[in-house]
């Protein structure tokens, strides 16, 4: 019922930016919103009728945060701010740039997500998703240093920064939770305890918000910071533009 109710909102929200934005590519990202919902309902039906197989289950997580991601950039790029601001740029000379590390924030945690989504669905061990962890907390953690130290006064890039490095801690402080509930009080459990169940679902939840403020983040940097290239004039040395 809960999934049905999303799909109709999601249809709404499809048909309605389709017929009052003006921004072409909104309405293409109102319609992606609507396929990825789609999408999900096939994969949910399939991870049911196959007694979630892990392949199956961890693609039907993948996409259901993808969808959640989808959301919150339409909520962003149809907010009062995002129409009505004028956008402080800031050149980005650094190498990798800004908007560089947030894409690779968002890589690594759909890596992160995959892994954990095949570990809770019994398709690998644990190991590589504890291991990717730490991949993540360094990316994230450089990303976000990074976007508060350089950029302290932009505050659409300052503060996503902030809330993605408070998600990440509080996201590994419940890993490791639900790694003890999970691997090691659980183990032997012939049935999900509620301590397992409750750690479970706010690691995924967290998680959740920490990937979709990423996405936040990767949006104003573009916005805000875009990247600074060298131009080659005849005659002269390589200049910034």
């Amino acid at each position: 019922m809960v999934a049905e109710f999303i799909g109709l909102l999601t249809i709404i929200l499809s048909v309605w930016t389709w017929r009052v934005e003006k921004r072409r590519w909104l309405r293409i990202l109102g319609l992606a919103a609507l396929a990825t919902v789609i999408t999900q309902g096939i994969l949910g039906g399939l991870t049911v009728l196959f007694f979630l197989p892990a392949p199956i289950s961890s693609a039907h997580a993948a996409v259901a945060q993808t969808f959640f991601c989808i959301a919150v950039s339409i909520a962003v790029f149809t907010g009062r701010r995002w129409v009505e601001e004028q956008p402080r740029t800031e050149l980005d000379q650094r190498r990798p740039a800004l908007f560089t590390l947030t894409l690779l924030s968002i890589f690594v945690l759909y890596v992160q997500l995959v892994l954990g989504a095949m570990f809770r669905h019994h398709g690998m061990s644990w190991w590589p998703h504890v291991i990717n962890a730490g991949v993540v907390a360094l990316v994230l953690a450089w990303t976000a240093v990074r976007a508060i130290s350089v950029y302290p006064q932009v505050d659409a890039v300052r503060r996503p920064a902030i809330a993605m490095l408070g998600l990440m801690v509080a996201q590994l402080c419940l890993g490791f939770l639900a790694f003890i509930t999970r691997v090691m009080w659980g183990r032997d459990a012939a049935q999900p305890e509620l301590p397992m169940v409750i750690s479970t679902v706010v690691h995924v939840a967290v998680g959740a918000l920490l990937l979709a403020t990423t996405v936040v983040l990767a949006i104003q940097v573009w916005r805000h910071v875009p990247v600074a290239f060298e131009e080659r004039v005849p005659g002269q040395n390589a200049v910034a533009a």
